[in-house]
């Protein structure tokens, strides 16, 4: 049996592959762009000069609001009640809301990590002030959160699960194009080797 395509099947084939290659490339263009730039931000990240802006906030939950956070709960880590959360973040900005506090019997302490910054908030539970301080590290680094997926939150998680599946499947059928094609090209398995070799052999010369 002869187990060359023929010509029909060849031409499905390419077709079909074809079409997986430019939908995936277009779903990925963006996000190759954007892991491509922050790549290289992150590798000379000693180089650029980032300018953190730190700011602070004070206020003192009303009687009413502050009566929510007690009882204190069982556990020593445990979200606010949703009003407390709700006034901290109409008043303040603070995006609380379902974030685990740490709870101590004089104090509360919110850690309020995200992408390009941080920010903290505490409670005193005996006079109900509170104190917020948000650092914004700027655009660069949030760029940059976004790449490594730190402090980005769930949606952000899956977005980059679907990239990395879009980006296997652009990079395989490329595979097969170019095995496809390198009957007529006969540097193809040549290029694909150094693109094969060349990391690998810097890892293992130059990565201690």
């Amino acid at each position: 049996m002869d187990s060359q395509p023929t010509p029909r099947r060849r031409a499905y084939w390419l077709k079909t592959l074809h079409q997986w290659h430019w939908i995936s490339s277009a779903l990925c263009l963006l996000g190759m762009l954007l892991f491509a730039v922050t790549g290289l931000t992150l590798n000379n990240a000693s180089h650029i000069e980032a300018k953190p802006v730190v700011s602070n906030r004070e206020a003192r939950l009303p009687a009413a609001v502050l009566a929510q956070l007690s009882p204190p709960p069982a556990q020593k880590k445990a979200p606010l009640p949703a009003p407390v959360a709700q006034w901290l973040d109409d008043t303040l900005g603070a995006a609380s809301a379902g974030r685990p506090a740490e709870w101590s019997p004089d104090e509360i302490y919110l850690s309020l990590p995200r992408a390009g910054g941080d920010a903290w908030l505490s409670i005193d539970l005996s006079s109900g002030d509170v104190e917020y301080e948000r650092t914004d590290r700027g655009w660069i680094s949030y760029l940059n959160d976004l790449h490594k997926g730190r402090n980005t939150g769930l949606a952000w998680s899956w977005f980059l699960d679907i990239f990395a599946a879009a980006c296997l499947v652009f990079s395989l059928t490329g595979l097969v194009l170019l095995k496809m094609h390198a009957g007529n090209r006969s540097a193809t398995w040549p290029m694909v080797g150094l693109g094969v070799v060349i990391p690998v052999v810097l890892a293992l010369l130059f990565i201690h």
